[in-house]
């Protein structure tokens, strides 16, 4: 159970603070210091890398959480609300995170290699949004899962 725990809080950590740092830090100070063409061309090297880390911390995140609601808490009909919450929470992001990946960010590389900087923008601010939507459901999933079995019962 520590290890699926660990795991699993790692994987978050991953995720979330990822988009957190890319949104709240690395956003403003590309903005400010860079043109259209190096910020578009920035962003889509950026989210190359990044996203492999997202995908395998999808993969944690699945199993370590179905393992331990299925080993260690007897199923998911013993969990409290709190966790069911987590879940749908947490495949909200990912249905969101696959549309990003799949379809926005696919456009913006598509973009960028054309050198069709207004259409690199439009996909770089779609994604930005989605990310942002992201960011708050990944904080709410962090609030229940550190306090929801003391609100939520």
């Amino acid at each position: 159970m520590g290890i699926a725990l660990l795991l699993h809080t790692l994987a978050a950590v991953v995720w979330v603070g990822g988009m957190f740092f890319a949104y709240v830090v690395l956003r403003p100070v590309a903005v400010a210091q860079l043109q259209p063409p190096q910020r578009l061309a920035l962003w889509a090297g950026v989210f190359g890398k990044f996203f492999p880390w997202v995908f395998a911390a999808i993969a944690v995140l699945l199993v370590t959480g179905f393992w331990m609601v299925l080993s260690f808490y007897g199923g998911f009909g013993a969990v409290g609300l709190y966790v069911h919450l987590m879940l749908w929470l947490g495949i909200l992001m990912i249905l969101i995170f696959m549309h990003v990946f799949f379809a926005a960010f696919k456009r913006l590389k598509l973009a960028v290699a054309a050198e069709d900087w207004a259409l690199g923008a439009k996909k770089l601010a779609q994604i930005r949004l989605l990310i942002a939507i992201n960011v708050a459901l990944g904080m709410c999933v962090i609030a229940v899962a550190s306090g929801g079995r003391f609100l939520l019962q």
